[in-house]
C-alpha cells in the first residue's frame, strides 16, 4: 500500500491507498489526522504505509507465476465451463509462464508484457508466430488476473491496461469454408459403408456441433416425431471425455428431421442393437458409441472426416465447417435467418446474419427481384 500527505485548511492529513473497492470498483483511500506539521503527516503517512505493506510481506516476494496458478486459477474454476478454463490454463503454461512467471507481480510492468507479446507475433530461431486473436486472447486473460489482484490489494494498478496488444478490428476475419450441395454428395457416398456413416450423415443434414453430436443418447431421438433433443454436449479436455451444458443458452433445443435421416437413424439403431446382442453385450445409451459401448471420441470422429475428405476429392475443409455448410445451403435456398438460427443453435439471429453475410448479398438480389415482380402485377 502506498502512503502520501494531504492538506485541508491548517491541518495536515496522512492518507494511504488501499486499492480498489471489490464491490463498487472505487479506489479506497483512508485519511489520518497528523496535526499542523507537514513533517508529522509524511513521517505517519510512512509508518503507516509500512506497517500495511509488512502486513503482506508474501504479497511483495509474489511472482506472478504463482499468482497464477496458485491463487488466480483455482478461482476462475469456480465461475468457467471446464473446457474454457482448460484453455486458460494451457495459455498460461505455454505462453505466459515462460517468459513473465519469474517476475515479482509487483514489478511487473507494461514493456514486460509488450515484450511477451512481440516474441510470440515475431519468434525467432524459426519457431511459428502466434495468431494475432491467439496473442489478444492472452493478453485479455492477463489482464481478466491483473483486475482480480487491484480488487485484492495484490498490486496498486493493472498494467495490462497501458500495454499495447493486438486491436480486435485490426485481426482479419476467417470467412468459414462451405461445401457446395455436390461437394456434400461426394463426400457422404465416400462415406457410405463407413461404420460411423450415421453420424457423418447426421452432421452434415442437422448442421449439429461435433460436441452435440457425440453426446447424443437414445432418448433424445424421437423417431416417430422425427426429431432429436440437444441436450448435453461432449468434449475433449486432456483427451479426457468430460459432458458439458451446450455452448449457449440456446444449444438446448429439438432440430427436425428429414425421412431420409429418420431412416439412416433408424437403420443405425438396428444395427448397434443387434451387433450388441449377437455378444451378448448390454444396449448402450449412447447413439454413437465404440464397440465397447462408449461414446465416440472427439478426435477419433475429427481423424476418420479427413480421411474420407481426402478420398472423396472434394475441399479440404474442418469437421466444423461441415456445419457452416448447412446453414450457407439453407440460407442460399431461402429458408428465413430466424429458422436457420433455431436450427444451429445460434444465441441470436443476429449472429447468424453476421455469419452468413457473404451469401446474403445474392438473396438480397433475389429479393429486389421478386419484389419488382409483385409491383409490375399490381400494374
Amino acid at each position: 500500500m502506498k502512503g502520501y500527505v494531504a492538506r485541508k485548511g491548517d491541518r495536515w492529513y496522512a492518507v494511504i491507498y488501499e486499492g480498489l473497492d471489490p464491490v463498487t470498483g472505487k479506489e479506497r483511500r483512508r485519511w489520518h489526522p497528523a496535526g499542523t506539521s507537514r513533517e508529522d503527516a509524511e513521517r505517519l503517512a510512512a509508518s503507516l504505509a509500512a506497517e500495511l505493506n509488512g502486513r503482506d510481506d508474501g504479497g511483495r516476494s509474489l511472482t506472478f507465476g504463482v499468482y497464477l496458478t496458485a491463487r488466480w486459477l483455482p478461482g476462475k474454476k469456480l465461475e468457467l465451463a471446464q473446457s474454457t478454463w482448460d484453455g486458460y490454463r494451457r495459455k498460461i503454461d505455454l505462453h505466459v509462464l515462460p517468459s513473465l512467471g519469474s517476475i515479482p507481480i509487483r514489478r511487473l510492468r507494461p514493456h514486460h508484457l509488450e515484450r511477451l507479446y512481440d516474441e510470440k507475433l515475431h519468434p525467432v530461431n524459426g519457431k511459428r508466430p502466434l495468431a494475432p486473436k491467439t496473442v489478444l486472447e492472452i493478453h485479455l486473460i492477463i489482464r481478466g488476473a491483473l483486475n482480480d489482484a487491484v480488487r485484492r490489494g495484490i498490486v496498486t494498478r493493472n498494467v495490462a491496461l497501458v500495454a499495447h496488444a493486438p486491436k480486435v478490428r485490426s485481426i482479419p476475419k476467417v470467412e468459414p469454408q462451405a461445401w457446395t450441395a455436390e461437394e456434400v454428395r461426394a463426400f457422404l457416398r465416400e462415406a457410405a459403408g463407413h461404420r460411423l456413416f450415421a453420424a457423418l450423415w447426421l452432421l452434415a443434414n442437422t448442421g449439429l456441433r461435433r460436441s452435440e453430436l457425440l453426446g447424443l443418447q437414445w432418448d433424445d431421438v424421437d423417431l416417430d416425431a422425427a426429431t432429436i433433443s440437444v441436450n448435453r454436449g461432449l468434449v475433449s479436455i486432456g483427451y479426457e471425455l468430460h459432458e458439458s451444458r451446450g455452448k449457449t443458452t440456446n444449444s438446448r433445443r429439438a432440430i427436425d428431421l428429414d425421412p431420409t435421416t429418420v431412416g439412416i437413424l433408424g437403420a443405425w439403431e438396428r444395427w448397434q442393437s443387434s451387433e450388441r446382442g449377437a455378444v451378448g453385450i448390454e444396449p448402450t445409451s449412447w447413439v454413437f458409441a465404440d464397440v465397447e459401448g462408449n461414446p465416440i471420441h472427439p478426435h477419433s470422429i475429427s481423424q476418420t472426416f479427413e480421411r474420407i475428405v481426402a478420398r472423396a476429392g472434394v475441399p479440404k475443409v474442418r469437421l466444423h465447417d461441415v456445419r457452416h455448410t448447412h446453414g450457407t445451403l439453407l440460407i442460399k435456398a431461402g429458408v428465413p435467418v430466424k429458422v436457420v438460427s433455431e436450427r444451429l443453435g445460434h444465441g441470436n439471429p443476429a449472429f447468424t446474419i453476421d455469419t452468413y453475410q457473404h451469401v446474403l448479398p445474392g438473396m438480397q438480389a433475389e429479393a429486389a427481384r421478386t419484389f419488382e415482380k409483385l409491383i409490375a402485377a399490381s400494374r
